[in-house]
């Protein structure tokens, strides 16, 4: 903005400030602000609503459940502020896109896609390609034994006359979970054990050996329904992770990986990989430095392992500067992140959500043309995944017309409000 604009008091305001440095920067005339420490300081009256014209809701999408923008929006609604809210896509969940519309008090939506004439001189074509690889006979023989550990809860749970589809999705199970607390409690111990389970699969599967390996270390140090029954006495899940441990020791990870380096090899310029668990960010980040690629991760500041802010924006730099070849990066990159010279993006594991589909392939095809590859595990929950996220994608491209039409049915937001 100071870039752009001929105004002078132009502010940023964050959590990283202090109270007294935050209530002298409000009084600017315009001011970048995160979301919590906006809604804290409206709550504090470090700063009064009524001093806007214009409020700009950056990526939208968020705007679900209690997060920050649905607070200061409701501090807006009463005032002459203007309201814009702005977002690369809407969700594919019909639900979730009205609960956006209704909080940020919206009554119009302007819509663009890649073909739009006001886009296209601004965005570089971008090519996307699926690339499935095997796993090795060492995981699969895992694979196998996890399953097996899996089937038994579900034998157990339609037993106890809980009715689970023979797909064995992990969605179903986390759907019945309230009414088995509810009204089934002797179906808590076989249903939370296999939602363990069912993590403990899709992580092998996508990301390797040693993440799941410390998702059960870390899964067994906990107190809860069936830890024990788990680790200790079923005998396939022992197993497996027996298996795991001999195949980490022979030096067995992912086939993902081999595949990703003859991937990274064959390019010349900066690659951006993404891949939704941070165990697989360590991994991954040790395993192309020890094969001599240039690399940096950028995960987010919660826990111990976080970065903060300061080392986030520096690992940013060193990647944009060149001294990386390769940003492996969690959802945190997923947004907001802007290096234009970047020509490939690379999902390590595929997601089932075209928001955040849509925000990681934004991330390349900024300056020059751009590309996408997907790695695939052929026959595991990231071949699941691509459906489900195919799905999604088709139904978020829709979704702005869907909106608008019943918008244009009424007459103005307070109608709107009252059919929502």
């Amino acid at each position: 903005m100071k870039n752009n604009l001929t105004i002078e008091d132009i502010s940023l305001v964050t959590g990283e400030d202090v109270i007294t440095k935050r209530r002298k920067n409000w009084e600017n005339s315009i001011i970048c602000a995160t979301p919590e420490i906006t809604k804290n300081d409206l709550d504090r009256q470090l700063v009064s609503p009524n001093q806007f014209n214009l409020i700009i809701f950056d990526e939208a999408h968020r705007t679900i459940g209690d997060y920050a923008y649905s607070g200061i929006a409701q501090r807006f609604a009463h005032t002459n502020a203007r309201i814009m809210a702005m977002t690369a896509t809407l969700p594919s969940e019909k639900e979730k896109a009205k609960e956006i519309i209704k909080t940020l008090y919206i009554s119009n939506i302007a819509q663009r896609n890649e073909s739009s004439s006001d886009v296209m001189p601004y965005i570089q074509q971008t090519t996307t390609q699926w690339i499935s690889v095997d796993l090795p006979p060492a995981m699969k023989e895992i694979q196998n034994y996890i399953k097996k550990a899996l089937d038994q809860r579900y034998a157990e749970l339609k037993r106890n006359g809980i009715h689970v589809s023979d797909n064995k999705s992990l969605s179903q199970l986390l759907r019945v979970r309230d009414y088995v607390l509810k009204q089934n409690r002797k179906s808590a111990k076989p249903l939370f054990t296999a939602i363990r389970i069912h993590y403990a699969l899709n992580i092998l599967e996508s990301h390797g050996i040693t993440s799941f390996l410390r998702f059960c270390e870390r899964t067994r140090e906990k107190k809860g329904v069936g830890i024990r029954d788990l680790f200790e006495a079923d005998e396939n899940f022992t197993h497996a992770i027996s298996l795991a441990k001999n195949a980490q020791k022979i030096g067995i990870e992912h086939s993902k990986i081999v595949k990703l380096k003859e991937i990274l090899q064959s390019i010349t310029g900066k690659a951006l990989v993404f891949t939704s668990y941070r165990d697989s960010v360590e991994i991954l980040h040790q395993k192309l430095t020890e094969m001599g690629i240039s690399a940096g991760f950028l995960i987010g500041k919660a826990g111990e392992t976080g970065l903060k802010q300061k080392k986030q924006i520096e690992t940013v730099r060193k990647f944009r500067d060149g001294e990386y070849k390769v940003l492996i990066a969690t959802r945190v990159g997923e947004e907001g992140l802007d290096i234009s010279e970047v020509n490939l993006v690379v999902f390590y594991d595929n997601v089932p959500s075209s928001i955040r589909y849509i925000q990681r392939k934004g991330r390349t095809g900024r300056k020059d043309s751009g590309k996408l590859i997907v790695l695939i595990a052929k026959d595991t929950i990231d071949e699941t995944y691509y459906w489900i996220g195919k799905r999604k994608i088709s139904a978020a491209q829709s979704m702005g017309d869907k909106i608008s039409k019943e918008l244009r049915l009424q007459e103005s937001p307070d109608v709107l409000d009252a059919y929502f």
